[in-house]
């Protein structure tokens, strides 16, 4: 089995495979698109014209797409599994996963996106929209979320695999309230998890690439 991933290290989407990979211990040849590697981005592109990331290609066929990568890689190597076979737990899983994607890294992202735009191209509107939205899914998240454990009661999964980045830039966006405190003991067991502490250690060197200057903490 021939696996060549193609994403950055710093990318909340790469790192949302890559914890799916490494709880797995899949071995597979890891190509930065950061500038240092000129190589990997055309490459990419030859299989993905789109020339987003992260990128799985095995034995030459290309699988983009984050929770479809990590779909097919509960196909290619079922334990641990990332959706549950169960029709209403791999339900409950992608709805998470959904949630963490379009509602935490979405509008982290449109705050994040304002920052890279500049001074001259701000738009106040986009970024009190984005964090009022944060707001309003950080109180439903501390709500909804499995107590003590993983984003649901179906065990380490898809969804824990996209909350883990969403929540790690959306606090340095707009840090989760002290009174979510269910939320907030969720995202430190996300990053103490092996996987996700892996990306994190990964990503320091690339922490003067966030726009908004990441804080000193995680």
């Amino acid at each position: 089995m021939t696996l060549i991933f193609y994403g950055h290290p710093f990318s909340s989407y790469t790192w949302k495979v890559l914890i799916a990979l490494y709880e797995k211990g899949i071995e597979f040849d890891y190509r930065s698109v950061d500038p240092a590697f000129p190589d990997h981005m055309p490459e990419l592109r030859a299989h993905w014209p789109v020339g987003q990331f992260p990128l799985l290609v095995h034995d030459g066929t290309p699988w983009f797409e984050s929770s479809i990568i990590i779909e097919y890689l509960d196909h290619l190597a079922p334990e641990p599994q990332m959706i549950p076979q169960d029709f209403e737990a791999a339900l409950k899983v992608r709805l998470f996963d959904r949630i963490f994607d379009n509602h935490v890294m979405g509008r982290m992202q449109a705050v994040v996106a304002d920052a890279i735009r500049g001074p001259d191209n701000h738009v106040p509107i986009i970024v009190d929209q984005s964090k009022a939205a944060l707001d309003t899914i950080y109180g439903w998240l501390d709500g909804e979320l499995a107590s003590g454990g993983w984003a649901t009661p179906h065990g380490f999964s898809l969804a824990d695999c996209a909350a883990a980045p969403s929540l790690f830039y959306a606090d340095w966006v707009h840090p989760i309230p002290e009174e979510y405190e269910k939320l907030r003991a969720y995202r430190a067991r996300l990053l103490a998890h092996p996987s996700i502490s892996r990306c994190v250690d990964e990503a320091r060197p690339y922490r003067a690439y966030f726009p908004l200057g990441a804080p000193d903490r995680d």
